[in-house]
Parts: C-alpha cells; sequence; structure tokens
C-alpha cells in the first residue's frame, strides 16, 4: 500500500551553483552518448553475427543491455533538470527510476559474477569448457541473473512504497536511490535498513568476493603458461577486469552498508558516480573492445552499414 503524501520530489541534482550547469549537461551527455551507443553497438553485434552466439558473448549482450537501462533510467532525467529549472520528479517516477536502477543494480553485480565464473571455466577447464558451459548452463545462469535482480529490486522498492514522505520531498543527489530516499522518511525505516544490509552483504560482498575468486583461479592458471608475451597479455586483461568490477562493487558496499542516518548527500553523491555513470561507459572499453573476435563482428556491422 502506498503511504505517501508526497506527490513529486525535488531533485537538486550534482550541484547548486548555476554557473557549473552547462558544463555538468555536456561532460554527463558526453558519457551517456558514449554508454548508449557502444553497448548499443555491442548487442548489434552480437546479435547479427552467429559466431558471437557463445556464452561468453551472450553474458557481454545482457551486460550491455543491463547497462543501457542503468544510464537511460537515470542520466535523461538529469540532463532534462540540469538543462531547465523543472527540477520535480513525480512520486510514481521516482519509484520506477528506484525500481530499474536497483534492478540494473543487482543484475550486474551478479552477472560479472557469473562472466568470472564463466571465465574461470574456459581457462581453467578449456577441454571441458563446452560440456560445462552448454546452452542449458548459460540458460540457467541467465535465470538465476535475471531473478535475484527482479526480486531484490521489488523487495526494495516495494518496502519503499510503505514508507510515508509527508514533507520535506527535496532529494540531496542526481537521481532516486534508496539512501537519499529513506533519510526523507517520516515513518520507520528499520525494514528497509535491514533489508539494504542483507542485500549489501549477499550480493555486493557476497559477489565481489566471488569474482575476486574466480579471477585468482585464473592468474594461478596463467602462471602456468610458458610465453612471457602470453602471460602478459592474459594479466593485462585479467587487471583491467578486477580493476572495473572494484571501481563498480567498492563504492556500492560503502554506499549500502551504512544505515540512512549517516548518509552525507555531498561526499555520497560523488561516491554514487563510479557506479551509475563510469561503469556502464568503461565495460564495452574493457570487455568487450580488446576481444578480437568483438572487434571482427563490430567491423561486419559497420561493413553492412557501408553497403
Amino acid at each position: 500500500m502506498n503511504h505517501s503524501v508526497v506527490t513529486e520530489f525535488i531533485i537538486l541534482g550534482l550541484t547548486k551553483k548555476p554557473e557549473l550547469q552547462g558544463i555538468i549537461f555536456l561532460f554527463f551527455l558526453i558519457i551517456y552518448l558514449v554508454a548508449f551507443l557502444s553497448n548499443m553497438l555491442i548487442i548489434i553485434a552480437i546479435i547479427s553475427n552467429n559466431t558471437l552466439h557463445t556464452p561468453m558473448y551472450i553474458f557481454l549482450l545482457t551486460l550491455a543491455v543491463v547497462d543501457i537501462i542503468c544510464t537511460t533510467s537515470i542520466i535523461p532525467k538529469m540532463l532534462g533538470t540540469t538543462l531547465t529549472s523543472e527540477n520535480t520528479i513525480s512520486y510514481a517516477g521516482c519509484m520506477s527510476q528506484l525500481f530499474f536502477f536497483t534492478w540494473s543494480l543487482g543484475a550486474e553485480m551478479v552477472l560479472f559474477t557469473t562472466m568470472a565464473y564463466d571465465r574461470y571455466v574456459a581457462i581453467c577447464f578449456p577441454l571441458h569448457y563446452s560440456t560445462i558451459m552448454n546452452h542449458h548452463m548459460c540458460v540457467a545462469l541467465l535465470s538465476m541473473v535475471m531473478a535475484i535482480a527482479v526480486t531484490n529490486s521489488w523487495v526494495h522498492t516495494a518496502l519503499t512504497m510503505r514508507l510515508t514522505f509527508c514533507g520535506p520531498n527535496t532529494i540531496d543527489h542526481f537521481f532516486c536511490e534508496m539512501p537519499p530516499l529513506l533519510a526523507l522518511s517520516c515513518s520507520p525505516v528499520r525494514i528497509n535498513e535491514v533489508m539494504v544490509y542483507v542485500a549489501d552483504i549477499t550480493l555486493a560482498i557476497g559477489d565481489f568476493m566471488l569474482t575476486r575468486i574466480s579471477y585468482g583461479f585464473i592468474i594461478v592458471a596463467i602462471l602456468r603458461i610458458r610465453t612471457v608475451e602470453g602471460k602478459r597479455k592474459a594479466f593485462s586483461t585479467c587487471s583491467s577486469h578486477l580493476t572495473v568490477v572494484t571501481l563498480y562493487y567498492s563504492p556500492v558496499i560503502y554506499t549500502y552498508i551504512r544505515p540512512a542516518s549517516s548518509y552525507t548527500f555531498e561526499r555520497d553523491k560523488v561516491v554514487a558516480a563510479p557506479y551509475t555513470l563510469v561503469t556502464p561507459t568503461l565495460n564495452p572499453m574493457v570487455y568487450s573492445f580488446q576481444n578480437r573476435e568483438m572487434q571482427e563482428g563490430i567491423r561486419k556491422v559497420f561493413a553492412f552499414l557501408k553497403h
């Protein structure tokens, strides 16, 4: 049941200084276009090339879809708020934004772990990879990702909708995220905080540890590679993957592990940037564009468009 008496929220954005609004608008417009177009290119390349219809590329396709949903649920509204004086969002719009962002957050965390497991099997058990990561396993893993993401998002959104928002209605953030919303609640948020804490321990910290363990086994396997060039390339790929994963998980864990009362708006708006804006932009460059088969698939897309 919706207990809210607030019909809309005011989103303050990243800064209150008018002279910085134009720079912020241009900066985040570029970020959004880069993230959207690069992820869309990955989706088209994988769908249109039969050679890329393997588990690894299906996971990359799913990651691209999740990143598009993540950025599209936040940045267009943020750009509109920055460009115009219309800095309000309806209650329904805020809850929708919360749902889709929380869904993408959960999906990306579980997907990172799934992708790490896929690479672990490919590198540590290359002869058995096609047997282990068959069609049924791929479908099962993706179904698990979606089920966890949807359940996580529904639980947190439903619990937030049960809260009473009686004023003030000003969100000192650039989108509707859980911590600043809980800070505005006029009713107790203890259950919400407990569920956020549980999700942070299981999804964020749990998936982060599983991902690091998978890469740990991968690094051990890389050490057995005899050629120096092979080791260098493998370590370079692993280090870039681990950097992006750490950049994503660390601020998520920091943001959601604390109670709403300890939320610091000016600092935590900056902390939210890596997992809402930076990682969706970096993912295509780190996971896809360095891959030779993906590069070939993208060249085929451009060749088709040229003709």
